[in-house]
């Protein structure tokens, strides 16, 4: 895939760039993977906005994805290479020797025709199939990777990114996420041998507001720019550094700053003094 660019007809046209999408075969065509999703904007089950600057964005349909790869012995055919409004990735749609049909997040240099397969051992090592980490050879660079045994991939489902294996140690297995950060997972956790596709998806150029609007991000004011009462960076005669190492509006440190407890004995403790 190629990233396109336009001519400049426009101000904002002058830096827009997209994904060719050649590789594109088909539309949303099996009715029963696809269903409605109430947009939420931020908000969390009672209501209240958790992640700012998010809005409805333009209307979708959300495509049933296969992050578990459970149907384990049965041979798949990619029918069609589709996208999907609700990732940077592209998707594919399988076709299993039993009739059943599901879509995977595309690998990189799955095609359609291809042949796909689950199980937990031995399988060769090519893009699209699943097994168990702890059958998979060191050196794998894999994605779509389950946090707990049956519950679906969770890590390294974005366009491009892939993790890879290190090492083994007893029932865990050592894995290199792309943060560049070191993680022992549970080996019978299943995964995606592979990279995700459509790696060009960090290149492009945005350009214009009403692109990011369309997909649900609203405009963002620093901090800065605001009042003290509004923001502990605002306030101040002119244009000001705040004088203090970046926070968000409620004054936890941000842009770098490590906010993961150590231990979960932390939240333990933390929890026990709440009650008390």
């Amino acid at each position: 895939m190629a990233i396109k660019t336009y001519r400049p007809i426009t101000p904002s046209r002058r830096f827009y760039t997209n994904i060719d999408s050649s590789d594109i075969t088909a539309k949303a065509s099996v009715r029963s993977l696809l269903k409605k999703l109430p947009a939420h904007a931020g908000r969390n089950n009672n209501g209240r906005i958790t992640s700012r600057h998010k809005q409805a964005g333009a209307k979708k349909l959300y495509r049933i994805i296969d992050f578990k790869r459970n149907k384990f012995g049965v041979v798949g055919t990619v029918a069609t290479i589709e996208y999907d409004p609700y990732r940077n990735c592209r998707i594919a749609l399988i076709n299993y020797a039993d009739g059943e049909k599901r879509y995977i997040l595309q690998p990189k240099g799955l095609s359609v025709g291809d042949k796909v397969v689950a199980a937990e051992e031995g399988l060769d090592i090519k893009p699209g199939n699943a097994m168990k980490l702890k059958n998979i050879p060191v050196g794998t660079l894999i994605h779509n990777i389950e946090l707990k045994p049956g519950k679906g991939g969770q890590m390294v489902r974005s366009a491009g990114g892939s993790a890879q294996i290190m090492g083994r140690d007893g029932k865990y297995v050592s894995v290199r996420l792309p943060s560049g950060e070191m993680r022992y997972v549970l080996g019978e956790c299943m995964a995606t041998v592979g990279t995700v596709g459509n790696e060009e998806y960090s290149n492009i150029v945005f350009a214009k507001a009403g692109r990011t609007r369309h997909m649900g991000i609203r405009p963002q004011t620093r901090g800065s720019a605001m009042n003290p009462i509004d923001h502990p960076h605002g306030g101040g005669e002119g244009k000001t550094n705040s004088g203090r190492h970046p926070v968000t509006p409620w004054g936890k440190p941000t842009k770098g700053a490590k906010t993961r407890r150590k231990k979960a004995s932390d939240k333990l403790i933390i929890s026990r003094r709440k009650k008390g």
